[in-house]
């Protein structure tokens, strides 16, 4: 697996830092495995990190000690803290923490009750006053805005995975299994060089395509039916992700009117991105074309989410929550648009494509025919 040259990661480093003397802060434990990946490059079942005002500490198990080493090598500043065998990470992460002796964030999505509870129970007697500040989306914000070499591999990841799906789609054919299809998919995803799949393939025929998220079942296609196809692959780490419906044989009236007023809310999606504008707002175009068209209540998902290092980060392009505020669309920023609308137990359509924000508009990643 390729990971991002070490001045890549020395210049997240750098922004984190900056995050950080902002919130008041001079160190942040970081539990979130995608998160550690980006700042380290280190793909881990189990690891924390303390990013410190001169060296990140990485907490690893004795199964990453080599890796890590290799990434040390690489980054300077970066110190390993190896759990003793007979130990747990919150004891070797309270004693890291102990030694710091500041004002330290812990990342609130990504740190259990209990977790938190061993950690300070942990601390030994004299720093149990240590300021232990709970913090939200520090490094997902970094991580929302795409380095030269990160869009690099989603590019790359895009093509990929359009190449793929010109495959895939002429084999939706009659009397093949949902089942069956699927099989078929992976199988192409790992032609295509994808390192695995980005999530369980699905594959949605006839009443199934109605359901956004069904599993792939023992249902035969059937001439009629709409198909929901979504499917995506991870290169070095990054996630790419698209969804086409498809027709067995002919579709009919209501079938091409249904794609073609999800095909339009797409567009019109497309057409509003560029810096500046909210993801909301973006959401809401998607949204009003389908109201129009009477389908409102059939558009039951958001627009769109970020790819990247997971196959849902930030931005989030849906509805307006007045316990969140909106996210502004920046250069750089990568995510799917995918608006869709589901007909329950008659059928829906949903299609999907890859979007990068340039320095003044969108444009496509994914590369694959958007007609029914």
């Amino acid at each position: 697996m390729r990971v991002a040259p070490a001045g890549n990661h020395l210049a997240r480093h750098a922004r984190l830092r900056a995050a950080l003397a902002d919130a008041d802060l001079s160190a942040l434990l970081i539990t979130s495995l995608p998160n550690i990946s980006y700042l380290t490059g280190l793909f881990a079942s189990a690891a924390s990190l303390i990013v410190g005002p001169d060296e990140l500490r990485l907490i690893i198990d004795g199964r990453y000690r080599g890796a890590a080493q290799d990434r040390q090598r690489d980054l300077p500043g970066l110190a390993l803290v190896l759990v003793p065998p007979s130990g747990s990470f919150e004891e070797s992460i309270a004693a890291e923490l102990g030694a710091l002796g500041a004002r330290t964030g812990f990342e609130a999505a990504h740190v259990t009750v209990r977790q938190h509870r061993d950690i300070v129970r942990r601390l030994p007697k004299a720093d149990r006053e240590l300021d232990l500040c709970a913090t939200e989306g520090l490094v997902e914000g970094l991580r929302s805005v795409k380095d030269a070499w990160e869009l690099g591999r989603l590019r790359e990841g895009a093509e990929r995975l359009s190449d793929a799906a010109k495959c895939i789609l002429p084999k939706v054919l009659a009397g093949r299994s949902e089942r069956g299809l699927a099989e078929i998919i992976v199988a192409e995803l790992r032609r295509a060089g994808f390192d695995k799949p980005a999530f369980d393939t699905i594959v949605a025929s006839g009443p199934h395509s109605a359901l956004p998220h069904h599993r792939a079942g023992d249902r035969l296609l059937a001439d009629g039916d709409l198909v929901v196809l979504d499917f995506g692959g991870t290169l070095d780490g990054y996630s790419v992700d698209l969804s086409r419906t498809v027709a067995v044989g002919k579709p009919g009236v209501r079938e091409r009117e249904l794609f073609d007023h999800v095909a339009e809310a797409q567009e019109s999606a497309y057409l509003a991105i560029r810096p500046g504008t909210s993801a909301e707002t973006v959401d809401e175009i998607a949204r009003c074309v389908l109201e129009g068209a009477g389908l409102g209540e059939a558009f039951c998902h958001g627009t769109g989410h970020g790819l990247g290092l997971e196959v849902h980060e930030r931005p989030r392009l849906g509805r307006r929550r007045a316990d969140r505020a909106d996210e502004v669309l920046q250069a750089g920023m990568v995510f799917t648009l995918e608006p869709g609308a589901y007909l329950a137990g008659w059928g829906g359509v949903r299609i999907e494509d890859d979007v990068v924000v340039t320095e003044d508009k969108a444009e496509w990643l994914t590369d694959v025919p958007r007609h029914l």
